[in-house]
C-alpha cells in the first residue's frame, strides 16, 4: 500500500506505523506480537471493556515515557473497527487501508489535545467518518461524478472484491446501501452494523438525535424498496 508522507511518518515512532499485508490482517507492529486479525464479519460491535480503559490510555499518551505504548494499545484496540467502518463506506480495500493509516496518523498528532470529557471511541469514529466523507467528496469533484455514478463504481468493486463475499442477502443489502446518500449510509451503518446509540452517533456527526432517527427510518424504507425491486 502507499505509505504515509515521510514528513508525517517522521513524527511517529517507526514501530507504530500501521501496515495491512492483506484485507484479513491487522496492523503489523514491528518488534511486537502480531495484532489480532481483522474480523471479516459484517456485524461489528462497539468496543467492549479492555484491560486498559480509554481514559487511562489517554493519560499514558500524555506521558512522554509511556506515549508509544499507549498509542500502540489504541491502534490494537481500534484498528479493526476503524478499518471496517471505512471499508463499508469506500468498499475498496486499498482505499480503506490508506484512509485507516491516515486516521491513526491524525490520532497520533492530535490525541494530546483530546477533550477528556468526551468519549475516545466517538472521537476516533468522528475522525474516520470525516476521512470517508472527504474521500468520497474528493472522488466526485475529481472525476465530476454524480451520486449514482459513484454508487455504480462502488457496486462494481463490491462485486469484484473476493474478501467481501457473503450470502446473497447481505450482498443485496450492501448494494442497496450504496444507493443512499453518504451521510444517510453512515447513519445506517453505525446504527445497524456498529450498534451505536443515537446519542453516540449524534456526538460523532454533530446531528440531532431526532434527525438521525428520521434519517435511519428513511434509509430503511429506501433499502426495503430496493430489495423489493431487485
Amino acid at each position: 500500500m502507499a505509505k504515509a508522507p515521510a514528513a508525517l511518518i517522521m513524527d511517529i515512532p517507526a514501530l507504530l506505523i500501521p501496515d495491512y499485508a492483506s484485507p484479513n490482517q491487522g496492523y503489523a507492529v514491528a518488534g511486537t506480537e502480531a495484532a489480532p486479525e481483522v474480523c471479516s464479519s459484517t456485524h461489528q460491535t462497539k468496543p467492549k471493556k479492555e484491560a486498559l480503559e480509554d481514559q487511562e490510555l489517554v493519560q499514558k499518551f500524555l506521558n512522554s515515557d509511556t506515549r508509544n505504548f499507549a498509542f500502540n494499545q489504541v491502534v490494537r484496540k481500534y484498528q479493526q473497527k476503524v478499518y471496517w467502518h471505512i471499508r463499508k463506506m469506500v468498499i475498496d480495500h486499498d482505499d480503506a487501508d490508506d484512509l485507516t493509516q491516515d486516521v491513526f496518523i491524525k490520532i497520533w498528532k492530535n490525541l494530546e489535545n483530546f477533550r477528556q470529557d468526551a468519549q475516545l471511541y466517538t472521537w476516533i469514529y468522528r475522525i474516520a467518518t470525516n476521512e470517508c466523507l472527504n474521500f468520497l467528496s474528493s472522488k466526485r469533484r475529481k472525476f465530476f461524478l454524480p451520486l449514482h455514478d459513484v454508487a455504480a463504481e462502488l457496486t462494481q468493486k463490491l462485486d469484484s472484491s473476493p474478501d467481501l463475499d457473503g450470502d446473497e442477502i447481505q450482498l443485496r443489502l450492501q448494494k442497496a446501501l450504496l444507493q443512499l446518500p453518504d451521510k444517510q449510509r453512515l447513519v445506517f451503518n453505525m446504527r445497524y452494523y456498529d450498534e451505536l446509540k443515537y446519542e453516540e452517533i449524534s456526538e460523532i456527526l454533530g446531528t440531532s438525535v431526532g434527525a438521525l432517527k428520521a434519517s435511519y427510518h428513511h434509509a430503511a424504507k429506501k433499502i426495503e424498496v430496493f430489495l423489493t425491486n431487485h
